[in-house]
């Protein structure tokens, strides 16, 4: 299991943030498999800002639950900067938050390739009636835990900065 007790300050620091704010935070998550929701409700009071998180690991699961169009993951593969924007954008859509963070990625051991290789995670940030922001990251392979322990972070600094 991915230990991710050292990104609780992090964590503790955004549902502040979030809590000053009002804002409300969902989150659509495929490689990190819930662990960015479950970073966030570790910390007390997170439920004032934490509305629900979707763990949309198939592709049937992004077009069921968020909306992506299969075509667009057919076309351009669930690992991509578009499916994650799509991801971010149907969770918004799907509930009452007001900032969403998506992530999808290959986390490996296997499942990469020259052109996607294990470690290559794209991240999406959407604010309702604001813009929605891409990131690619491309960790290498630190091995399974190590990517998303890496992808975890990489949320959270982001939607923090995203929220200033």
């Amino acid at each position: 299991m991915t230990d991710l007790s050292t990104l609780k300050p992090l964590a503790q620091a955004l549902i502040e943030e979030c809590t000053a704010k009002g804002a409300m935070i969902v989150t659509a998550e495929s490689c990190t498999g819930g662990l960015i929701a479950g970073l966030l409700t570790e910390i007390a009071g997170s439920s004032a800002v934490v509305d629900r998180g979707f763990v949309t690991y198939s592709n049937a699961a992004k077009t069921e639950m968020l909306g992506v169009p299969e075509i667009l993951i057919e076309e351009l593969g669930a690992v991509s900067g578009e499916v994650a924007i799509a991801m971010a954008q149907g969770a918004l859509a799907r509930s009452r938050a007001d900032i969403a963070i998506s992530v999808t990625g290959i986390a490996g051991p296997g499942g990469g390739s020259e052109e996607k290789p294990v470690g290559l995670v794209h991240f999406a940030f959407a604010q309702k009636d604001g813009p929605t922001r891409h990131i690619e990251r491309r960790f290498g392979d630190l091995g399974r835990d190590g990517i998303r322990l890496a992808s975890v972070r990489q949320a959270i600094e982001c939607i923090s900065n995203f929220t200033n």
